[in-house]
């Protein structure tokens, strides 16, 4: 019982790391908002617009697994999905109290693809994860479009339906705003290397040749959802969890080049965004990967971070968002306008990887502990410690044996016990040709017969042993396993009620 009671306890605590505190992590010891990291930072946060950035939540839908809509494993496989990225929103990224949100792009994962009532349910399931309809009254949020929003220039001109339902919740796809005296950029990246004639690529050059001749002094940031172009093989810095990938562009042979896949913005469009915007900072996301490079422009360094999604089921392992504090004051140094951080989230597939093995631990434990708990440990130690003396003194107990005899024991609880006594040893038989001495005698038959009544007898007395033998290892399986259950059974019943309840109340709305 006193195990059950140990285990019980211990398992709770295991999921009130694994489903509350370890979202609380973040805010409480491992991020925070850059400017408050410098020493000269005494003045808390009002001089500064504080920016949560979160990128590539792509929630899951029917075009995500090969699993059939509305199926019990695809609504399993969302919830639990839907369910990190909420409590990640609302415990790790909302306790830092941002000003702005600013979301890098891919809402859903089959977006571009998604009817218009499959597509408005997934927009449902986006409002409820990052609780838009409540944090918007005293949050300014921020969308940027991504190639899961879209499509690329092979699919968005074929349809422009889908630039149309885009537009018409999330705004516009090229837009600048000023958090701050910090100009913001954001561009439609999937247009930009499209066919120089095509009239969503030509819409978005001219965006940014217009956002170049603006007389604004304030320092500049690009927002691209498709990374910046780099070199193959480009170091990614110690964030990166993944291998490196290279630049990979496809395009439809049949469609006049258009592009159908890319994950780098091309080299010449690069070179061409960092010369007319000259931004202090680029932020992407698109990759899933945190990734760090510096471009070099006509200007000087210019830093790109690449976050990495938000989401445990987009192939990272280490889902991370960052912190953005943007200059609200007169500043010396255009650098010094911007600065970023970036947080990661509890590692989820880590967690259901120890919650299994916890599962099966607790299983070992409870079929091998001992019957009588009020020896429990000290049993199991003796016991090891013997197995370990017993090996040490093997030589001396091989010798011993030669002279010795085991008798088997059963104690009340069906424990058997060795009993070690002093092998008799039998007289000496001659056989018929030796001569005695005077006085001896011979009794030739009657030692046969009693001898082989010794092993008539002694065989009786083995089998009765090992059957006495078998029953009791039997009983004591049987009984091992019913205490198994029993207490698999508590432990259920004391934590499960613990997990539903920290289940759903991160699920309802606040």
């Amino acid at each position: 019982m006193k195990l059950t009671v140990f285990l019980s306890i211990f398992w709770a605590l295991n999921l009130l790391y694994g489903e509350w505190f370890a979202y609380l992590v973040p805010s409480l010891w491992t991020c925070s908002w850059p400017h408050l990291q410098r020493p000269s930072s005494s003045n808390g946060g009002g001089d500064y617009v504080k920016i949560a950035v979160i990128t590539d939540p792509q929630l899951m839908d029917s075009t995500s697994l090969r699993l059939a809509p509305k199926s019990l494993a695809l609504e399993i496989v969302q919830f639990y999905t839907d369910l990190y990225m909420r409590r990640a929103f609302l415990s790790s990224v909302l306790p830092f109290n941002p000003d702005v949100v600013l979301f890098l792009g891919d809402y859903f994962d089959g977006g571009e693809r998604l009817s218009d009532e499959e597509w408005q349910e997934s927009l449902g399931r986006f409002k409820h994860i990052f609780n838009l309809n409540m944090i918007q009254k005293n949050v300014k949020v921020i969308y940027l479009s991504g190639n899961h929003d879209i499509g690329y220039e092979a699919f968005n001109s074929q349809k422009p339906e889908i630039i149309k339902r885009y537009e018409g919740e999330f705004g516009a796809r090229n837009f600048k705003v000023t958090l701050g005296q910090v100009d913001f950029i954001a561009i439609d990246a999937q247009t930009v290397d499209g066919h120089p004639q095509g009239n969503l690529t030509s819409a978005t050059w001219e965006f940014i040749k217009g956002a170049s001749e603006d007389a604004s002094y304030f320092p500049r940031v690009l927002l691209t959802h498709i990374p910046l172009y780099r070199p193959n093989w480009t170091p990614c810095g110690p964030h990166r969890s993944s291998p490196i990938i290279n630049q990979r562009v496809y395009r439809a042979a049949d469609r006049d080049q258009e592009i159908v896949y890319q994950n780098y913005v091309t080299e010449n469009s690069t070179n061409d965004l960092l010369d007319l915007i000259n931004p202090e900072l680029v932020l992407s996301g698109h990759d899933h990967d945190q990734c760090t490079v510096v471009h070099m422009s006509k200007r000087g360094p210019v830093t790109e971070h690449t976050v990495g999604t938000v989401s445990w089921q987009q192939g990272n392992l280490y889902p991370s968002f960052m912190l953005l504090s943007a200059r609200n004051s007169t500043i010396s140094a255009r650098e010094d306008a911007v600065s970023s951080n970036l947080c990661f989230l509890p590692m989820q597939t880590h967690i259901y990887i120890w919650y299994l093995s916890l599962f099966a631990m607790t299983l070992v434990i409870v079929l091998l502990w001992p019957a009588n708990e009020t020896r429990k440990l000290g049993d199991l130690m003796v016991s090891i410690r013997n197995v370990i003396r017993s090996f040490s003194n093997v030589v001396k107990v091989k010798n011993d044996d030669e002279n010795c005899e085991y008798e088997e024991m059963w104690d009340a609880e069906g424990t058997m016990h060795l009993i070690k006594k002093t092998k008799k040893i039998s007289p000496t038989f001659l056989n018929e040709s030796t001569t005695l001495g005077r006085g001896s005698a011979v009794l030739r038959s009657n030692v046969r017969k009693q001898t082989g009544g010794d092993v008539d007898a002694a065989d009786v007395s083995i089998h009765i042993g090992s059957g006495r033998t078998n029953r009791s290892k039997a009983k004591m399986l049987i009984w091992r396993l019913l205490r198994a259950v029993r207490a698999v059974i508590t432990i259920a019943a004391f934590n499960l009620p613990l997990y539903v309840l920290l289940v759903f109340k991160d699920w309802i709305d606040k």
